[in-house]
């Protein structure tokens, strides 16, 4: 062969940058490198050219300038005098807001019908394949439409729970749901309260921690010590006992019908939970079936070695299956996830302000400016798909086999 692997005793010849394999690769990803380069200046000095052909040039200044339009659900103050960098903040807030709760809906829906698919029980097994296959097969924003209209058709109005005693006509007295969304308490943070706060946050990790503890106990000796109740007890108890030995710091601002609508507490809109449930349900399903796979991927001699040492089903499956099906539920798991949240894109369908309704929406009919609008909202997709990618591979790495 004429490929040279040794070192040359005459010295570096232009000829090796191709015949030797220890330029060959370096060789190659130059040449890719500078095409690449080459293609991207030559779509950025056309773009360049035919903007200045039309008067036109990229400028964010329309960030400053004032919004002059309302958002329905903020989470930080804004008014329509705000600027419209601050309309994109709550857009963005708005974004994080449906996709974080989007994503733990939809992993509990998909983990529970994805181990219920499998069950023994056939009426059981049944009703979580149509779950699967209704809500896989019918595109999401029919889905949205179809939660929101409900939920503004089949729940009465504010008006409805007006009577000498509004409060019989709310779920304990705190809740009212409406076709505007649901009214819950808001808590009241007195004196104390971020003491509690703490302890809370507290007993979380003591709760975590303990459940690592059991688990490491239970691989090492063979010891199993309970779950269920001591973990509750740490998770409750010290915030419970804090909480009344302080003098209940924490109190709730429970809504009240006041004129048309109601007034206090927090209101979670009827577009922000059509989005919510839709989302969830609809990526839940495709979330069962990668659950199914894993779950299946595990051999069966594993269920029935641990069945052979007296182990129950709902232990075998906590402790045997699902640790060794999250390597295969993980990565499509991921995909899910991006995908879930670039869906949320289609709130404009029902009216809730998402950065695609505010910046993409609002803010680029309003100020003509297409190019930057779109280039921010490439920006943000592509920075929270990054983000989302990297957490959950690292969780990935962490449950992976650890090879010798």
């Amino acid at each position: 062969m004429s490929t040279v692997t040794d070192p040359d005793q005459g010295g570096f010849r232009v000829s090796q940058l191709l015949s030797d394999t220890r330029y060959r690769a370096i060789t190659f990803q130059a040449i890719a490198a500078l095409a690449l380069f080459a293609v991207f200046f030559y779509l950025g000095r056309n773009l360049y050219n035919n903007l200045n052909a039309a008067g036109l040039n990229i400028s964010f200044g329309f960030l400053d300038e004032a919004a002059g339009y309302d958002v329905g659900q903020a989470l930080i103050p804004y008014n329509s005098q705000s600027s419209n960098w601050q309309a994109a903040k709550v857009g963005i807030l708005n974004t994080l807001l449906v996709a974080f709760l989007g994503c733990i809906m939809a992993t509990i829906l998909g983990v529970i019908a994805g181990v219920l698919r499998l069950s023994k029980n056939w009426i059981v097994s049944r009703l979580m394949a149509a779950y699967v296959e209704a809500f896989r097969n019918v595109p999401v924003l029919i889905w949205i439409l179809i939660i929101y209209a409900i939920m503004t058709v089949a729940l009465p109005a504010p008006s409805a729970f007006r009577g000498d005693e509004p409060e019989s006509s709310m779920l304990f007295g705190l809740f009212a749901f409406t076709n505007r969304g649901i009214y819950i308490p808001a808590p009241i943070w007195g004196p104390g309260s971020m003491i509690v706060g703490i302890t809370a946050i507290a007993s979380i990790v003591g709760m975590f921690a303990y459940r690592a503890y059991a688990k490491k106990l239970l691989f090492d000796t063979g010891r199993l010590l309970p779950l269920g109740w001591p973990s509750l007890a740490i998770l409750l108890l010290p915030t419970i006992l804090v909480f009344f030995i302080l003098g209940r710091p924490i109190g709730l601002d429970i809504p009240e019908l006041k004129g048309f609508n109601f007034g206090g507490g927090i209101q979670i809109g009827a577009p922000l939970i059509a989005l919510w449930f839709a989302l969830s349900i609809y990526t839940g399903a495709f979330i069962a079936e990668n659950v199914r796979a894993g779950i299946q991927a595990v051999s069966h001699g594993q269920t029935e070695a641990a069945a052979a040492l007296g182990l129950r089903p709902r232990r075998i499956m906590n402790l045997v299956v699902l640790p060794q099906a999250l390597r295969v539920i993980i990565p499509p798991l991921i995909s899910q996830y991006l995908n879930l949240t670039k869906n949320s894109s289609l709130a404009i369908a029902v009216g809730y302000a998402d950065i695609t309704a505010t910046l993409g929406g609002i803010t680029l009919n309003q100020t003509g400016r297409a190019i930057e609008c779109v280039l921010l909202l490439m920006l943000f997709y592509l920075a929270i798909s990054l983000a989302i990618s990297a957490v959950m591979n690292l969780y990935n790495k962490s449950v992976a086999l650890k090879e010798r």
